[in-house]
């Protein structure tokens, strides 16, 4: 008989979602705007404390669009972290860029701040910084806003990730010019597919949103002076987004306890380290991660296969944009002299373990007994 399947992060519907789509549908309100969208937008700036929000298909949509705000066209340099998933860094494409990516640092695994500003030394002419708070784990943002600000560049902080952390009591996505939110399937919540841009700038939003439907003037007719998208969050999948808000914190609470577990079951393994929480920060630890020692002769691919044997989901750390076979005549900035970056070290060490917030407590010990039994103990 098989075992039970235990995954990375699934999504988890709490019951108020539906409450939410049936009005949707009572009120045939089935249309990429609508009653949900509105205030989704309004519940979720109100969650995090800004003024403005564009519910959009995507968080790579969002980024889109915060790059074209910006400004960023063709051949314009836009810095980005490499560590991170490629849609951080895809969008600069989109709009003809130029991405350089940033090295991380090991308080954080986020951007390094000194690679950063060693980047704008090597090139003052830059459009864009997008700034990644990986895993959940917000960066040393009031550095790296200092940086981009001390440049007179604005900083779009990719809170894929991080919805919910914070940062000097701060939550992230609200440092920088614009921040943006993913609710994808294994998110810490999820509305299927979607995304959120933020931002203080209202006239920014409202151009974005403008793009964001086909970019159509106000006129009796279609009439269209500029290029938009269909970028637009629909009605059904803002009313999921509603209902799994009302759950954020809960959600929070239970990967932070599941970062907790594994923390203190792995405690006396010296050749694990978990993924450190930042200095004046509250992650949200959307995934518990771990690297082991270099020397340790148990490897990350032996964890994975371990876990994979007994129907458990587990995965590497994301491989650096630098590294990616698309981005490799992309440059790449490190702060210090080494032979291997911090990302690519991050990478080659790294595990991303079991983090769904509905694992039972017999769940958690299963993992826990099999990575413990590799290591002997």
């Amino acid at each position: 008989m098989e075992k039970k399947r235990i995954y990375l992060a699934s999504p988890t519907m709490n019951g108020h979602e539906k409450e939410f789509i049936d009005e949707a549908f009572a009120t045939n309100w089935i249309a990429p705007l609508g009653p949900n969208v509105n205030a989704f937008e309004k519940e979720l700036a109100e969650y995090v404390g800004i003024s403005h929000a564009a519910a959009l298909s995507a968080g790579t949509a969002a980024i889109h669009l915060a790059l074209k705000v910006a400004g960023v066209g063709k051949g314009d340099i836009v810095f980005c972290s490499s560590l991170t998933f490629s849609a951080s860094c895809n969008p600069i494409l989109y709009q003809g860029g130029v991405p350089v990516f940033i090295d991380s640092e090991r308080d954080t695994w986020n951007m390094d701040p000194a690679a950063l500003q060693k980047a704008f030394a090597k090139y003052p002419e830059v459009k864009a910084v997008i700034a990644v708070n990986l895993y959940g784990n917000p960066a040393k943002l009031d550095e790296i806003l200092a940086i981009c600000e001390e440049h007179k560049v604005p900083l779009i902080e990719d809170a894929a990730e991080s919805l919910g952390s914070t940062y000097h009591g701060k939550q992230t996505g609200t440092f920088g010019k614009f921040g943006i939110y993913s609710f994808n399937g294994n998110k810490i919540i999820t509305t299927s597919g979607g995304g959120m841009l933020v931002s203080e700038d209202g006239e920014a939003i409202e151009k974005a949103r403008f793009w964001a439907t086909q970019a159509r003037e106000k006129a009796r007719h279609y009439e269209h002076k500029e290029i938009g998208y269909n970028y637009r969050m629909s009605n059904i999948v803002a009313g999921i987004g509603r209902g799994q808000l009302l759950s954020l914190d809960k959600h929070i609470e239970l990967k932070r306890k599941i970062y907790d577990t594994y923390k203190k079951a792995f405690e006396d393994i010296k050749e694990i380290s978990m993924i450190p929480e930042p200095v004046n920060s509250v992650a949200n630890h959307w995934l518990s991660c771990i690297t082991v020692d270099e020397k340790s002769s148990i490897k990350p691919l032996d964890i994975m296969v371990a876990l994979e044997n007994e129907n458990i989901e587990s995965r590497p750390i994301w491989k650096p944009m630098h590294l990616q076979p698309v981005y490799m005549d992309n440059d790449f900035i490190m702060a210090g002299d080494n032979k291997i970056s911090v990302g690519e070290d991050i990478f080659s060490r790294g595990v991303c373990l079991p983090s769904d917030i509905k694992n039972t407590k017999e769940d958690m010990d299963r993992i826990i007994e099999i990575i413990r039994g590799l290591f002997g103990k």
